[in-house]
């Protein structure tokens, strides 16, 4: 009982909004690490895997890979470094994600893995923690490129994605629907023209008020077909937005869609 209610405050702490990158930076770390330390107690308790898994993908992402991104045309060896560190820690959250969902779900994996995920059906108090796995599973994928057992798993990662949009395409104020938009920019044979109705679903979902989903079809869609102008079209969209509300998620792509606009001489 004490565990899980310790593990029920960490979760509802990590839901906390924060606006200032250099403070989450700082706090992550410590708040990780004791979530780590009571999930191997309670690995089944849903709202903490979720606030994890969340945690260290937002840490990696904004932290980690971004701070490689930065270095890719000046140390390319520091920026390698980065990168692996990064794929790590998404490893490390895609695995309490799904430590979670298995104990609802035994076999989960290998129904994934399998093609059989359309049998599996997800519970309102899921879709949250599937989406995080998905989510730190496709960027640990995309990472690691170089290890050819990780990407095979790209089928799974989408399945699981797809699970969640089946049960609620509008999760995340627009989260789920980019995510499922840059999946399916990515993988090998995908629709850009479906790509991009997932993307549009994510305007709507989101009110129009998330800088993320912008940024996300500029690197996920105009940058690869080589469109220069339509990429920083959307990438002046993204900072054209006025967000519902300040938080960690919403500064980060505002930052990245500057750095991308400043450093857009070395992508075109």
């Amino acid at each position: 009982m004490l565990v899980n209610g310790v593990a029920d405050s960490l979760a509802s702490q990590g839901r906390a909004e924060e606006d200032d990158l250099l403070l989450a930076r700082d706090a992550a770390p410590f708040y990780l690490k004791l979530s780590e330390s009571v999930l191997r107690q309670t690995p089944a308790h849903l709202p903490l895997a979720e606030s994890a898994a969340a945690g260290f993908v937002q840490y990696a992402y904004a932290f980690v890979a971004f701070e490689a991104d930065k270095l890719q045309t000046t140390d390319a060896r520091a920026a390698q470094a980065l990168n692996e560190r990064a794929a790590r820690l998404y490893a490390r959250a895609r695995g309490h994600a799904l430590t979670a969902l298995a104990a609802r779900h035994p076999g989960l994996l290998r129904a994934l893995a399998a093609g059989q995920g359309q049998a599996l059906h997800l519970a309102s108090d899921e879709i949250g923690v599937a989406y995080w796995a998905a989510a730190a599973w496709a960027a640990q994928i995309s990472l690691s490129k170089d290890q050819p057992d990780v990407v095979a798993d790209l089928p799974s990662a989408v399945r699981l994605a797809t699970l969640a949009w089946q049960a609620e395409p509008g999760h995340g104020q627009g989260a789920l629907a980019s995510l499922m938009g840059t999946l399916e920019a990515s993988r090998p044979g995908g629709d850009a023209a479906l790509a991009q109705r997932y993307f549009e679903q994510a305007v709507q979902f989101a009110g129009g008020r998330d800088p993320g989903v912008w940024v996300a079809q500029a690197e996920a869609l105009a940058q690869p077909a080589g469109d220069r102008a339509r990429f920083e079209a959307l990438l002046r969209r993204a900072l054209e937005v006025q967000p519902a509300q300040r938080n960690l998620q919403t500064e980060l792509m505002r930052q990245r869609a500057q750095w991308l606009l400043a450093t857009v001489d070395e992508r075109f």
